[in-house]
């Protein structure tokens, strides 16, 4: 999909009663899920129905959440698996602003090691490898707030 057709995607999702949407193709793969609350219009936005949504697999629910829409590398590896936030807080991948990363794409890791830090009501808690990895994708940025079981890092199995 191109920027125009997600925008497409978007305002027909926005404009929709639905609350969920995951879309899946071969290399591309969106998930957009709606609060409480009205999300804002897109401007200058043609309808979705010119979107082609040929060899696409949708899935929809109604569950509510923060609304999101990452591009995911491919997870074909049958190893590939997401580490996700175990409490809400601020994201952090080094220990201090001037340190280097704990980890970084295509870093291998150990069981045990610190991959980032999730500051929460001013305590600073490690994130650790659960199982020796290898990081293939870092989704927040750094200093970016995430809740629970927000998406944190996509890793393969070693």
């Amino acid at each position: 999909m191109n920027m125009q057709e997600i925008r497409k995607l978007l305002e027909m999702f926005d404009n929709s009663s639905s609350v969920k949407l995951k879309i899946i193709n071969e290399n591309f793969e969106i998930s957009l899920e709606k609060s409480g609350a009205k999300l804002p219009k897109l401007q200058n936005v043609n309808p979705v129905s010119q979107v082609p949504v040929s060899n696409t697999q949708v899935e929809s629910a109604d569950t509510l959440s923060i609304p999101q829409a990452t591009q995911v590398p491919n997870k074909t590896s049958v190893n590939t698996e997401v580490i996700t936030s175990p409490m809400v807080g601020t994201f952090y991948r080094a220990p201090s602003p001037d340190s280097a990363p704990y980890v970084n794409v295509g870093d291998k890791v150990k069981k045990g090691q610190t991959i980032a830090i999730i500051e929460a009501m001013k305590i600073m808690n490690e994130i650790e490898a659960e199982f020796d990895c290898k990081i293939i994708d870092i989704i927040p940025s750094d200093a970016q707030s995430v809740e629970f079981s927000s998406e944190l890092f996509v890793i393969e199995k070693i």
